[in-house]
C-alpha cells in the first residue's frame, strides 16, 4: 500500500507541475479552475472513505505523520508572500492563504515537540482545517469571481500549490480528524 500511495502522490504531482510549466491550467477559464481545486480535494477523501484498505492503512499511521505533511505550508506561505509583494495576487487572498499556511507550518515544530497527548493532534488538525477553508474559500471565491489577479495561481510553479497541496492537506486534516474522532469514541466505549 504504501508503494502505490507514493506512486500516486508523485504522479499526482508530476502531472500537475509538468501541466503547469506548459502552461496547460492558464487556458482554462478561472472558474474551471476552481472546479479542478475541488476535485483535487475531494476526491482522495472520497477515496479514503470509499477504499478500506486505503482508510485502514491511514488509520494505522501515527498522527506525527499526518501532520508532519503540513511542515510545506511554511514554503507555500513564503511563496504566497512573494508573489503578493509583486502584486501578482490579490492582497486578501494572500492575507487569508499565506498568514494561515505559515503558522500551520510553524506549529508544526510544536506539536511534535509537545509530550504525547491526543489533544495536541485536535488543536493543530481543527486549526488547521480552519485556516484551509478560509483559504480555499477565499481563493474559489476570487476565481468563480474571475478576479484577473487569480489568473497568477494557475501558472507555474504557483499552480502546484492549489492543485497538489491544498488537495492532500484538506484530505490529510478530514482523515486526521476521522481517526481522533474514531479513537475518541472507542476510548469513550
Amino acid at each position: 500500500m504504501t508503494q502505490r500511495l507514493l506512486y500516486t502522490i508523485i504522479c499526482w504531482g508530476f502531472g500537475v507541475g509538468l501541466s503547469g510549466y506548459f502552461g496547460l491550467f492558464s487556458l482554462f477559464p478561472l472558474p474551471l479552475f476552481a472546479l479542478f481545486v475541488a476535485i483535487g480535494i475531494v476526491t482522495p477523501v472520497a477515496i479514503y472513505y470509499g477504499n478500506s484498505t486505503f482508510r485502514a492503512y491511514i488509520q494505522g499511521l501515527h498522527l506525527d505523520y499526518l501532520t508532519l505533511f503540513h511542515l510545506w505550508r511554511i514554503p507555500a506561505a513564503l511563496i504566497f508572500f512573494y508573489y503578493g509583494s509583486q502584486h501578482l495576487l490579490p492582497v486578501n487572498f494572500v492575507r487569508n492563504a499565506a498568514w494561515g499556511d505559515l503558522m500551520a507550518g510553524l506549529l508544526v515544530f510544536l506539536v511534535l515537540a509537545l509530550p504525547k497527548n491526543h489533544w495536541k493532534y485536535w488543536g493543530f488538525h481543527l486549526f488547521g482545517m480552519t485556516d484551509f477553508v478560509i483559504a480555499v474559500a477565499t481563493g474559489l471565491t476570487f476565481s468563480l469571481l474571475q478576479v484577473p489577479m487569480m489568473q497568477t495561481i494557475t501558472t507555474y510553479p504557483i499552480v502546484l500549490i492549489p492543485l497538489f497541496g491544498v488537495g492532500i492537506s484538506g484530505a490529510s486534516h478530514i482523515m486526521a480528524l476521522d481517526i481522533l474522532i474514531r479513537r475518541t469514541t472507542k476510548a469513550l466505549k
